[in-house]
């Protein structure tokens, strides 16, 4: 089940600020600017740095 459009839209990566691409596929968040992936559990994204997935 996909992230609802809200929701994208208010997310920001937590390290840098930026927008957030969901990859509905990976199930993550994709912060480009940090090359850093966030996943996301059960529709609930992981936004901890410490847990992010290096691209």
């Amino acid at each position: 089940m996909p992230l609802p459009e809200k929701l994208l839209e208010k997310l920001v990566c937590p390290k840098c600020k930026g927008k957030l691409e969901y990859e509905e596929t990976e199930d993550r968040l994709v912060c480009e600017a940090c090359k850093l992936a966030y996943r996301v559990e059960d529709n609930i994204p992981v936004l901890l740095i410490d847990e992010a997935e290096k691209l």
